[in-house]
């Protein structure tokens, strides 16, 4: 399984990370409608498709607010190299409401 954006950016946020209990658990960690998704944990390698993970030292807001950045942020560029067929936002988002 390739990396996990908590485990790319050492952001201490994953469920018993070292920054839960200032920062919180990031949504990314534990949504689990996406496991598998880019062949990730959780929402680990789709993070820029979900709301409320933390970049920049700050809470992000809702995809259409945050994708303008996180197309430059590196572990974004890290899965579209890695991955053949990366799904889009709109995609992802698709597979979550779908595995409700």
């Amino acid at each position: 399984m390739e990396k996990n954006c908590w485990e790319f950016k050492k952001c201490g946020r994953e469920p018993g990370g070292k920054n839960v209990s200032e920062l919180g658990v990031c949504p990314a960690a534990i949504e689990i409608r996406a496991d598998g998704i880019h062949h990730g944990k959780n929402g680990g390698r789709c993070c820029w498709s979900l709301v409320g993970t933390f970049c920049e030292g700050k809470v992000q807001g809702t995809f259409a607010q945050k994708f303008k950045d996180c197309i430059n942020c590196d572990f974004y560029e890290l899965v579209t190299q890695e991955e053949k067929n990366m799904l889009t936002g709109i995609e992802v988002n698709k597979k979550i409401k779908k595995n409700i």
